[in-house]
């Protein structure tokens, strides 16, 4: 029986075991609405294309199904690459589907027309524009499985209204499973000789297609063989952070104790990290160690530093493969945990309300399976040094370093897992880049907490102002509303937090409120960051 090709692309979805799609409706791909308007499949209508897209890749993120977003053509699309981009930096599976322009006027500048490869070609692992009704199916298997295979990241299918409209005859396609490598004998086997023989090896998890097995078989080897593990940039959930042998977190402004730790070590044990600038300290940490790569993507294998033993495979099944090695290292791993535990602390900071205090609140407080979102900000890396991450799929955070993040996230991470604690920490100008979606929680009824870190600034631009040009700031001071009042005319909690002592009680009535909430937490400017205040950049830059 003939159906139009929305209705297709929608049975297919549904055939890959698409539960959830995001999206900003459009007039280029109302035949996809349409068909929606009778399937299973939940849609979230955001306020912004960034946002769905954001919410897509966090929902990705946690579920390691591909995020599903729909977006229109022309800006829509374009505005929808922020969370493409987050998606590829973070190995993260997605599915953008975009709408086109009729096939009758592509390439004569119509009304928002874009020439979808060429713009997320560099960002996005394939982009296809489907030309025929007949292969709509088909090629959305394919964009399916592409998404998942080697290192996942984000697919771009373009869909032209005309073909969306169209009927077909053809049937669906089966579904689409993505090619799994397996671990080598022989490489597990050289991995055992190397390791037998380093004298201060370090483990490095993160990206690339983790999972919650990979994290449970990752961390029992390590702890059997007394290996120190370090996580890469954003990814502190891939091993818990209360075990004897995690050393810490590579991130920007890492703890110098943990970087030497890395530069001195004689063997890299990198388990699905790319090893990109932030946890290299741009690129200066690595060269002189023997270095074992472990990706499901063979062209990670190399393609920044050169491995005595590159190991393709799918992390999954290379952590369940491992078989702990007896440990001369337990002196090693000891000082490591050591450093790690002694960063826990934090020197009291200016102001009544005190981020590091409200840090150590939520270790005591968030059960181990809550979720932490955030975006991008100064204000970050209170979360990244002073929070402990129990269980994987529990940290959102974008590696792309994209600010607005974490309220889209906590969105997906509510819609993904219900039954947990979901809390947002943002900055003041990071959430007001996507504060719209509160009325998307609120339509959604999605009891997220978020945590407004307000100092009136784009923090981590004045600290980079202060440190380079001292005196002479401009462009990063914020006018903002009363968050509080704001988040109650979306029809939100909202309370005003001034002093450390009222955090306790005002995140509990937010909980108990039932409905999405914000606290605006009303921090002194000074306090920019834990590594400095604003007097002490000044006095470092001479000012």
């Amino acid at each position: 029986m003939s159906r139009t090709g929305g209705q297709a692309l929608v049975a297919q979805l549904e055939r890959q075991g698409v539960d959830t799609i995001f999206c900003l409706p459009g007039e280029s791909y109302l035949p996809v609405l349409d068909a929606l308007h009778d399937s299973p499949i939940r849609l979230i209508s955001a306020r912004h294309e960034a946002s769905a897209a954001n919410m897509a890749e966090a929902y990705g993120k946690l579920t390691g199904r591909p995020g599903i977003c729909l977006v229109t053509r022309g800006p829509g699309s374009t505005q929808a690459a922020v969370g493409v981009h987050t998606a590829d930096q973070g190995s993260t599976p997605m599915l953008l589907l975009v709408g086109q322009v009729p096939r009758a006027v592509r390439g004569r500048a119509a009304f928002q027309e874009l020439d979808y490869p060429s713009t997320f070609g560099g960002i996005a692992k394939r982009v296809v524009e489907v030309g025929d009704p007949d292969l709509l199916a088909d090629e959305t298997a394919a964009s399916y499985a592409a998404a998942l295979e080697g290192r996942p990241g984000p697919v771009v299918l373009a869909l032209p209204e005309d073909v969306l409209a169209a009927g077909t005859d053809a049937p669906d396609a089966d579904v689409a499973t993505p090619r799994v490598p397996q671990p080598a004998p022989a490489d597990l086997a050289r991995l055992r000789q190397l390791l037998t023989g380093a004298e201060r090896p370090l483990v490095v998890v993160g990206e690339g297609g983790w999972s919650a097995g990979a994290a449970r078989d990752v961390l029992a080897f390590a702890e059997a063989s007394e290996l120190p593990v370090a996580a890469s940039f954003r990814c502190q959930d891939y091993v818990d952070n209360r075990s004897r042998v995690y050393a810490g977190h590579l991130t920007i402004g890492m703890d110098a104790n943990l970087a030497a730790r890395v530069r001195d070590a004689d063997l890299i044990l990198a388990v699905g990290s790319r090893l990109g600038d932030v946890i290299t300290r741009g690129y200066t940490l690595l060269g002189g160690q023997t270095l074992v790569h472990v990706h499901p993507d063979p062209a990670e294998l190399g393609r920044v530093f050169r491995p005595e033993l590159g190991i393709c495979s799918d992390l999954t099944l290379f952590a369940g493969a491992l078989e702990p090695v007896e440990s001369r290292w337990q002196e090693w791993t000891a000082a490591a945990r050591a450093d790690y535990e002694a960063n826990l602390r934090h020197e009291p900071a200016p102001g009544d309300l005190d981020l590091g205090d409200v840090m150590a609140f939520l270790r005591a407080r968030l059960p181990d399976d809550a979720i932490l979102t955030s975006g991008a900000g100064n204000f970050t890396v209170w979360a990244h040094r002073f929070y402990e991450f129990r269980r994987y799929g529990t940290q959102l955070a974008p590696q792309s370093g994209a600010m607005g993040y974490g309220l889209p996230a906590a969105i997906a991470a509510k819609i993904a897992r219900p039954d947990r604690l979901v809390v947002c920490l943002a900055g003041d100008g990071d959430f007001l880049m996507a504060g719209a979606e509160l009325a998307t929680a609120v339509k959604e009824e999605l009891p997220i907490v978020v945590l407004l870190v307000n100092n009136g600034m784009y923090g981590t631009i004045r600290m980079h102002q202060e440190r380079l040009y001292p005196g002479r700031v401009v462009g990063t001071d914020l006018v903002n509303p009363d968050f509080a009042a704001y988040a109650a005319a979306f029809g939100a909690y909202g309370e005003t937090v001034l002093r450390t002592e009222e955090v306790e009680g005002a995140f509990e009535r937010a909980v108990a409120s039932g409905r999405p909430a914000l606290l605006d937490l009303r921090v002194d400017p000074e306090a920019i960051s834990p590594r400095a205040t604003i007097s002490e950049l000044r006095a470092q830059a001479g000012a």
